[in-house]
């Protein structure tokens, strides 16, 4: 096991000046469930009932757009392509963009619809374009939820119409943000448009705090009976060091729209005002050198394909560590990318992440006499 980092302290020093106590304790929040994440991180800073199972409402759009956007990029669709409008689509409940089947809407512009005025006749052309009916498309969903990690998760329909077996939990709902967020960042500016206007109705968002908080790009809101008032939202922040943090709270079954915008901004502003960020290490830089036996070169440099951030309550950056497990023994040849240890973050004893360390090049085979030499060495060893 090698210790990581002989100047982390020092760096996290003029990161994170001051002192902070030693644990932060969770705001109160007027909802039924709720989550705080560092997207950077995927580190949980908060959260109450975070695994119970609730009706999802709206917030479901996030996995329709998800497979619209992933359609787009697959060219399964196209933004200009004109879906035809069912009836079902029509006559869709709920909020609506007012699609006309005798004049049909753009991708694009469904894609507006749904997330912005959170149309559930967007939603269901959309979800008939990508799979024949809102029914197939449902199955699709379910099968992206799996591959996805949401255990706690399932669909009905692409709109978040109540049924008895559509529901999830604020940790699969965040875990889902977060792809839509990661996935396709071109996408998800629309999450930040305030208003859009269609067929000459301009609706706004209901999102509250995009109007409040500047730092705030999405994400959506939500609302049945059953659900309550709901919302998923996103910020970035630079903190002093200027490192760019995003935060993602869920906060699920508060009693209003104002409410549910007025603790959603609390749970964002406990977390960028408690807890700091600091980069570990930065993605594709050596993070130390390992032996390597019957290749062509004797070592090969380990790092990580994306920063390794995490998130501390302030002022306790300096007593993080960092260690390396590393895989023994390291036999060429080796490809670019692949895993070759597993980094353990921790503060004090607390394990914070975990992360893949890959080889930063390749490592072919060496030659036949090379080989045979290490293969002995390696017997010895044993």
């Amino acid at each position: 096991m090698t210790r990581l980092f002989s100047t982390l302290a020092f760096l996290a020093a003029l990161l994170l000046p001051g002192a902070a106590a030693a644990q932060v304790a969770p705001p109160t929040l007027a909802a039924k469930s709720w989550l705080l994440i560092d997207v950077s991180s995927g580190q949980v800073l908060a959260e109450h009932e975070a695994d119970t199972r609730v009706e999802p409402a709206s917030l479901t759009k996030l996995m329709t757009a998800y497979l619209a956007f992933s359609a787009l990029r697959d060219k399964r669709l196209a933004p200009d392509q004109r879906p035809p409008v069912s009836m079902a689509a029509y006559k869709a409940i709920g909020s609506r963009m007012f699609i006309d089947p005798a004049s049909p809407a753009t991708v694009d512009e469904l894609l507006h619809g749904m997330i912005i005025q959170s149309g559930n006749d967007a939603s269901i052309a959309l979800a008939e374009a990508i799979s024949g009916s809102e029914e197939a498309f449902a199955q699709l969903m379910n099968r992206e939820a799996q591959r996805m990690g949401l255990r706690g998760t399932q669909f009905r329909n692409a709109t978040g119409l109540p049924h008895p077996e559509h529901y999830s939990n604020a940790r699969d709902l965040a875990a889902l943000a977060t792809r839509v967020i990661e996935d396709f960042p071109d996408n998800y500016r629309l999450y930040s448009q305030k208003e859009y206007t269609y067929n000459k109705i301009r609706q706004p968002n209901r999102n509250r705090l995009l109007f409040i908080d500047p730092s705030v790009d999405g994400v959506k809101t939500g609302f049945t009976d059953a659900a309550g008032y709901c919302l998923i939202s996103s910020a970035r922040r630079q903190q002093p060091g200027g490192i760019e943090r995003r935060l993602l709270s869920v906060l699920l079954g508060a009693s209003s729209d104002a409410s549910r915008a007025i603790e959603s901004q609390k749970l964002l502003n406990f977390g960028f005002q408690n807890f700091d960020a600091v980069r570990v290490q930065a993605r594709d830089q050596a993070a130390g050198t390992y032996r390597v036996w019957k290749g062509k070169e004797a070592e090969v440099q380990g790092g990580f394909s994306r920063d390794v951030m995490v998130s501390v309550p302030q002022g306790q950056a300096s007593r993080i560590r960092g260690e390396i497990v590393r895989t023994e023994p390291l036999v060429a040849p080796i490809a670019r990318g692949q895993r070759i240890g597993t980094l353990r973050v921790m503060l004090d004893d607390r394990l914070l992440t975990e992360r893949p360390l890959l080889a930063l090049k390749d490592v072919d085979e060496g030659g036949w006499f090379g080989r045979l030499w290490d293969g002995m060495r390696l017997m010895i060893s044993r």
